[in-house]
């Protein structure tokens, strides 16, 4: 599991474009967002900076790799 600090997310919407953007990459991605924590856990076969690419481009920052 691949955990990323995301900006930026607030809301059900943020969760949802976060996990589809994902899910593009590697469609059987496991992803839980924390809002309160800013976070994104993934579990995936996709390479590390490919997620994080996937993130950013659906308008979230990627502020670390924790």
């Amino acid at each position: 599991m691949t955990t990323f600090s995301v900006e930026g997310m607030s809301c059900g919407h943020c969760v949802s474009a976060v996990t589809r953007a994902v899910q593009q990459v590697d469609a059987a991605a496991s992803v839980q967002v924390d809002l309160s924590t800013q976070t994104v856990a993934v579990t995936s076969g996709a390479a590390t900076d490919a997620v994080k690419a996937a993130i950013e481009q659906a308008g979230y920052p990627v502020k670390a790799v924790v």
